[in-house]
């Protein structure tokens, strides 16, 4: 039987985020009482349509945007796939730059469009894990009809320089688009800078499957929707609508403030210098404003990630190795290798994402553990310099 710690400490928020107790009294009236599909003419269904659009108008206005320009998808892995491929389809043909250190939800969206026909180009990014404006210059042709480049890394959370990169993009009449899932509240973001922008609910404090895509007004008749149906979303996502999720997403956005973010990076950076008092210890990624209020991305040497996630959690604290989207992958972290990291550091790392739940004293727990588990690992460890 496994054995559950007595006390939890949750910092894997760049993964999932706890619903918000706000958020779960906003939606439930939809679950049971408010229930119709939006697309009825009944008052049910005109309950619903409301909701719907109350809330599709609380993300636009959050964003500076117009309501009808926010499109309810899945979450951020169908938004990126709607921008990408409804964008490459629309044109037919054509030429894709990203980045190596994306999601999986853009780079295995690209490949698939390379195998399509599409010709994409793949980005290098420097030793901090950022896209440098002068390698976009040069890649970009008169061909190029997409640039896809993310907001703020999942792994390491570097922030990109969209505006200089939206910019080149632009002048070069190709149209941007940026996963903003990680980012989405934590980071400023002028939605004109991008032709589209990737959004998530559950990132945020909101709800499972649900998320958005930005899709700038004039741009809308050059994407291709995705999913085959009805006309819901403005004919860009069929499938009944999400009221719900929606629902769920918005309150989301309506709590989620700015006083936490300075909090949160207060204790990134206290977590940060704790842990890299520990000898042979490493930061991976940029420092400061360049990077997320809320990750720590620290590489140990002559230990194994997924060693420290177990013996943690065996502690009741909770972090992930590599992306937490592949983190059950024996493969290293195509992150931290794009960032010159040899297959071995990479497999050493462990990435902590903080949350407005957490504390002071949650941070010294997990100094003091980590510490413990490192240089337990260590003492066991053939590869550790006697």
């Amino acid at each position: 039987m496994t054995q559950v710690a007595k006390r939890r400490v949750y910092m894997d928020n760049g993964a999932t985020t706890m619903v918000d107790p706000l958020v779960v009294k906003a939606m439930t009236p939809f679950f049971t009482k408010d229930y119709g599909n939006a697309s009825s003419l009944h008052s049910f269904g005109v309950r619903s349509r409301e909701a719907v659009e109350s809330s599709r108008k609380v993300i636009a206005d959050y964003l500076g945007v117009k309501a009808q320009e926010i499109i309810f998808t899945s979450g951020g892995t169908e938004s990126d796939n709607l921008a990408i491929k409804g964008v490459a389809f629309s044109k037919g043909k054509g030429h894709i730059i990203t980045s190596v250190i994306e999601h999986p939800a853009v780079l295995n969206t690209c490949e698939s469009l390379e195998r399509q026909g599409f010709k994409v180009t793949y980005l290098a990014v420097n030793k901090d894990g950022i896209v440098e404006p002068s390698m976009l210059e040069k890649a970009i042709t008169s061909d190029t009809i997409l640039v896809s480049i993310m907001h703020a890394n999942n792994e390491i959370g570097s922030i990109q320089p969209i505006k200089e990169l939206a910019s080149i993009t632009h002048k070069n009449g190709a149209l941007f688009h940026t996963d903003a899932v990680q980012s989405f509240t934590k980071v400023p973001i002028n939605a004109r800078d991008a032709d589209l922008i990737s959004l998530s609910g559950h990132k945020i404090h909101g709800p499972k499957g649900v998320g958005g895509l930005y899709v700038r007004g004039e741009f809308r008749g050059k994407v291709v929707k995705q999913i085959s149906g009805g006309h819901q979303e403005f004919n860009l996502r069929a499938g009944t609508e999400n009221i719900p999720g929606a629902v769920g997403f918005a309150k989301a956005v309506e709590v989620a403030g700015v006083g936490y973010i300075d909090y949160i990076g207060g204790l990134r950076d206290y977590l940060t210098e704790g842990l890299l008092a520990i000898p042979n210890s490493h930061l991976n990624g940029p420092r400061g404003k360049k990077r997320l209020c809320n990750n720590v991305n620290i590489r140990f040497d002559y230990v194994e990630g997924e060693s420290m996630l177990l013996m943690l959690d065996a502690r009741g604290i909770a972090v992930s190795t590599g992306s937490a989207c592949s983190s059950q992958s024996l493969e290293p972290s195509h992150v931290l290798i794009a960032m010159g990291c040899a297959p071995e550091e990479s497999h050493g790392s462990i990435r902590l994402s903080l949350g407005r739940e957490n504390t002071k004293e949650e941070m010294d727990y997990t100094i003091s553990s980590m510490r413990e588990v490192v240089d337990r690992l260590r003492k066991m460890s053939p590869l550790t310099k006697k």
